[in-house]
């Protein structure tokens, strides 16, 4: 009998991993921005070529339906019935002045719960981080919220570690965010995680926002606080006075005859409404302008930078940015200048 010619099988074609589901929970009072920022963060990837399973977005609420935010714009949820705690990639829970109440949404939170053990990744943005510390997933680690709530964070769950100046916090697989515009660095941070430095870069051009927001992630500078203390904006001019000389010897004395007072007058004058005494107040502003020549990279070398920022050597420099920043001026330029 004639052999039969064995047919070649058919190979199938690879399998395209499911995209990741991120899911994004909503309540009455839901902050917009904490929900919009990351979620179009997230959604600018499906513009991209992408080396890996993408992201599926879902918005949930308890009962699902059009839900109203802080800003009385609504957001279309659907329902968490329809979302096992198991298929959650990434939870994130927003903000909002309408998470006081959530809390006593026993259905919603009984199924946070049950996500977040499940979920490889776990989020808050501003006041979410309360959320995430009434289920205690916060135990024991580092944790962000908006600047105004951090002392209330602090007092209420002691054994979580509260960084008041961070914009985001990254303690294992529980990620937390200051306020409101936090949650895109925060978003961008995730994808850099996940599909590396070039897609999150990327993805930041495309929404013309920072991929590392400069000032050390810090929610607000040294500069930025004193001038909020400053409500008068007594001493505004002289700080511009200040940037535009900074490489002088700016002294108190000198500092004192530009604001028109007395040496003693002003240096009690200046703590009284700053926060900060002037030496504080110089240094800061020379740390601010160190971190934009380092940013740029205008400059080469730390030494030069040290030298136009008023330090007059680098070590100096050094120095001061591990008070103001807690990094060193080379760590600085490594994780922020873009290169």
């Amino acid at each position: 009998m004639p052999s039969k010619t064995a047919k070649p099988s058919r190979l199938k074609p690879a399998e395209k991993a499911p995209a990741r589901r991120i899911a994004i929970v909503a309540f009455p009072g839901v902050t917009l921005l904490d929900i919009s920022g990351p979620a179009q963060v997230f959604a600018e990837l499906e513009a991209i070529e992408l080396p890996g399973p993408g992201y599926a977005l879902s918005y949930l609420s308890a009962a699902g339906g059009l839900v109203t935010t802080d800003v009385g714009m609504m957001v279309d949820t659907a329902s968490i019935d329809g979302v096992r705690p198991d298929e959650v990639d990434t939870l994130v829970i927003p903000g909002g002045p309408g998470i006081w109440e959530m809390r006593n949404d026993a259905r919603l939170m009984k199924w946070i719960t049950q996500a977040l053990p499940k979920a490889r990744r776990v989020a808050s943005v501003c006041l979410g981080a309360f959320a995430l510390a009434w289920t205690g997933v916060l135990d024991g680690k580092r944790a962000a919220t908006h600047w105004r709530y951090c002392p209330r964070l602090q007092d209420s769950f002691p054994n979580i570690r509260v960084e008041p100046n961070a914009i985001f916090v990254k303690d294992g697989r529980v990620w937390s965010s200051a306020g409101v515009s936090a949650g895109i660095d925060l978003a961008l941070a995730m994808i850099e995680e996940d599909f590396g430095h070039t897609i999150a870069l990327d993805v930041a051009r495309r929404l013309v926002v920072f991929l590392k927001r400069p000032g050390g992630q810090s929610q607000f500078s040294t500069v930025l606080a004193a001038q909020a203390s400053d409500v008068e904006g007594r001493f505004s001019a002289l700080h511009a006075w200040i940037i535009e000389n900074i490489a002088s010897d700016l002294k108190v004395e000198t500092l004192a005859e530009k604001a028109g007072m007395t040496p003693r007058t002003f240096a009690r004058t200046y703590v009284s409404r700053t926060g900060m005494t002037p030496a504080s107040g110089v240094e800061a502003l020379r740390v601010e302008t160190a971190r934009l020549l380092l940013e740029s990279r205008q400059i080469g070398g730390v030494v030069e930078v040290a030298k136009r920022a008023g330090f007059g050597d680098d070590e100096r420099m050094r120095r001061a940015f591990l008070r103001h920043l807690g990094v060193s001026p080379t760590e600085y330029r490594s994780r922020f200048s873009g290169r």
